[in-house]
This record gives C-alpha cells, sequence and structure tokens, in this order.
C-alpha cells in the first residue's frame, strides 16, 4: 500500500431482487470513515415497466440516512408524515434520532414506463449525546448544494463542510461528502481538512499519486496526506469523512454507541408490529404503509 493510501477497501455485492448492492462500510478492518457507518452502491439497474422497487417500512436509530442519486427516483415515506420523491442532484437527510420508520418504492410514474436507478446511500452515526434526538427529515434540491470547481473537476457538496464551502443541511459533528465529476485528464489534489478522509471510485478509471483504483472500490487516506487524485477517463467520485465519533455498535438498521439501546429497539419494534403498531409508540408505519420488515434472527 502507498503512503497516502492506508487501506483500501472493495465493495461487496448483493442481490435484492431485480437489482444489485455493493456495500462497502462497514467493512472488517475498517468499520467507518469519520461518522460514516454505512455506505452501500445501489445499481446501475434497469427496471421493465410495471416494476421497481420496494423496501418495505423499517425502523431506524441513533443515526442519519443520506440518500443521493445519479439516475432514477425514489419515493421515501415515513413516520414523520413526509412524502418526498428524490430525483438525481438532490439530497434527502433523514435524522433517525430515537428512533423513525420509512419505505422505499419506486415512483408511481417511473414504475409505469420503466425506468434506471443509480445512487449512493450512506448512514451517519451520530455523536452520543445526541442519539436520542427528535426524527426529522430534511429534502435539499440540487440547486441548493454548492457546486465548483477545483481546477477542471467539478464537486458537488452534499454535506458538511469542504474547500471553503458549506452545505445546507444542518449536521451533528464535522462532516464532508462531495460529488466529483473527473474528464480525462484531470489531477486534483485532495488537501480536505478534515481528519479522516475516504474516496470512492464510482466509474471511470482513476489513480491516488499512481495507484490505480478501480470502480467500486473505497480508499481510505492517511490521515494528514494531500495525494494528487489523477482521472485517465470521465470519472464519477464520491469523497466522504469527518471527525471520528468513536466506537458504535450496529445490529441491522440500528446504530448506537450502548448496546443496550439496540436491545431496547429490537424490543420495541417487535412489539409494535405484535401491537399492529399504535399511534402512540415510538415506532408507527407511514401513512398509507400496510406491510413493515420483520426483525432479523
Amino acid at each position: 500500500m502507498s503512503t497516502v493510501i492506508d487501506r483500501k477497501i472493495e465493495g461487496r455485492t448483493r442481490d435484492l431482487g431485480g437489482f444489485e448492492v455493493r456495500r462497502v462500510l462497514p467493512a472488517p478492518r475498517q468499520r467507518m470513515v469519520g461518522p460514516f457507518i454505512f455506505f452501500d452502491q445501489m445499481g446501475p439497474a434497469v427496471f421493465e415497466p410495471g416494476t421497481g422497487i420496494d423496501v418495505r417500512a423499517h425502523p431506524h436509530i441513533g443515526l442519519a440516512t443520506v440518500t443521493y442519486l445519479f439516475d432514477g427516483a425514489l419515493r421515501h415515506q415515513d413516520s414523520l408524515g413526509i412524502d418526498a420523491v428524490i430525483r438525481p442532484g438532490d439530497v434527502n437527510w433523514m435524522t433517525a434520532g430515537r428512533g423513525v420508520v420509512h419505505s422505499e418504492r419506486t415512483p408511481p410514474p417511473e414504475r409505469a414506463n420503466g425506468h434506471r436507478i443509480h445512487g449512493i446511500q450512506t448512514w451517519v452515526a451520530l455523536p452520543a449525546g445526541q442519539e436520542d434526538v427528535a426524527p426529522a427529515f430534511h429534502h435539499h434540491p440540487a440547486a441548493s448544494l454548492p457546486e465548483f470547481y477545483r481546477g477542471c473537476a467539478r464537486f458537488r457538496l452534499i454535506l458538511g463542510t469542504a474547500w471553503g464551502q458549506e452545505a445546507p443541511a444542518d449536521v451533528f459533528s464535522p462532516i464532508f461528502y462531495l460529488h466529483g465529476r473527473l474528464p480525462a485528464g484531470t489531477d486534483v489534489k485532495l488537501d480536505i481538512e478534515h481528519e479522516e478522509r475516504a474516496i470512492y471510485l464510482v466509474s471511470g478509471q482513476a489513480a491516488l499519486d499512481d495507484e490505480a483504483l478501480q470502480p467500486g472500490e473505497m480508499a481510505v487516506l492517511t490521515p494528514g496526506s494531500a495525494p494528487q487524485l489523477t482521472a485517465d477517463a470521465d470519472s464519477i467520485v464520491m469523497l466522504c469523512g469527518g471527525a471520528p465519533l468513536g466506537k458504535r455498535e450496529i445490529f441491522w438498521n440500528f446504530v448506537a454507541s450502548d448496546a443496550a439501546l439496540l436491545t431496547d429497539a429490537r424490543r420495541d419494534w417487535v412489539e409494535a408490529a405484535a401491537a399492529g403498531f399504535p399511534a402512540e409508540g415510538r415506532f408507527t408505519l407511514p401513512a398509507g404503509e400496510t406491510e413493515h420488515i420483520p426483525l432479523p434472527e
């Protein structure tokens, strides 16, 4: 491994029924990068007319989810009453806090006509003192996000701060998350100021100080390094990181600094399902949803 790359992580693929997901974080030797504890690439996948994504209602605690699309659309519905469709370049920032339930499905027009889906979903762990904040949801359209150039490379700042820019989402700890588009022949120095940093190659051909990256691979940068990112072909990259939060426990869709919080969430989800998801409980279904994902073994 080079002096600028601390570790490379090859994403693990799995079929979710009609489309493929590549999971990068958490990895066996790299649970987190800054507050990022989960990193999934969805697709690219093409759905025929009459088909689409149907992720039934499921709960989260102790984290914020970030949805970002390159192609396609997803309809988000949650127990806060939010019903929102995200399209390429937009950001959905859902703070689970002490508990929220949501579903993700292909919107009716795309389902009827057929469509392509491609994007990244991440989870951001919340600081220990803010894990039980009230749940919230914010949709940030593409036009509200900072876009800027570093040389010939064009970047959109999704979350946090980087290179003197600041994204609109209210975050809970030092963080950055960037979408970069690099034409062939582009060079850009990754002198981003955050403590922990990683780069994920979505597509194309790129290298860090002449060490090649493969599409679907994440390179965790050595602290304090400022490697040169070179694109040998038109490339798409995602850059993420921030300040470390310390150890986190994960079970299913739950993240916590204390394993006891996971036990409580498991119990509450099972009890809510058994009771038919009463409106006054911690976990309730989004309006119009009748299906849910049971607690896994």
